[in-house]
């Protein structure tokens, strides 16, 4: 199960990253590519979510995960946070900051225990439902509003 949790997040991220660099690279430098988010943003954006589901990964082999979500910023105000940030950095960094993101996912998935994907988490979804939704749902996710955003080619 690790390993397909792996090959989807990995195609994907591929895909993301395809549509994203098929809008050329004046889009990429636009400061609104998707509704408010430039690229920089976008891309942290995703980043960020696979970062948390790397956390939320250790969180639950440490017994935490009863504590996951519990006391922290909604995710609205943790986007804002994240797209703040990447203002303050050029494309290339994100893309550097994303795919460590990415990579401490995929390194921690394949070191677990595939029995605690099952581990439900206190708003209900279970750790490996967190996984796909924070990674390779999240990625196609916003490949699919990048290319509705781009028009017909």
């Amino acid at each position: 199960m690790n390993e397909e949790l792996v090959r989807e997040l990995t195609a994907a991220r591929v895909e993301f990253l395809a549509v994203l660099e098929s809008l050329g690279a004046g889009r990429l430098k636009a400061t609104r590519l998707l509704g408010e988010w430039s690229a920089r943003e976008l891309v942290a954006h995703l980043g960020y979510w696979a970062g948390h589901a790397a956390e939320v990964i250790h969180a639950v082999k440490e017994g935490r995960g009863s504590e996951v979500g519990v006391g922290e910023p909604t995710a609205d105000e943790v986007n804002a946070t994240v797209a703040r940030v990447a203002r303050q950095a050029d494309l290339s960094t994100v893309r550097k900051r994303e795919a460590a993101s990415v990579q401490a996912l995929v390194d921690r998935l394949m070191a677990l225990d595939p029995s605690l994907l099952s581990k439900s988490l206190p708003d209900g979804a279970t750790l490996g439902e967190v996984i796909r939704e924070d990674g390779a749902d999240h990625y196609r996710e916003h490949a699919e509003q990048l290319r509705a955003a781009a028009g017909p080619s």
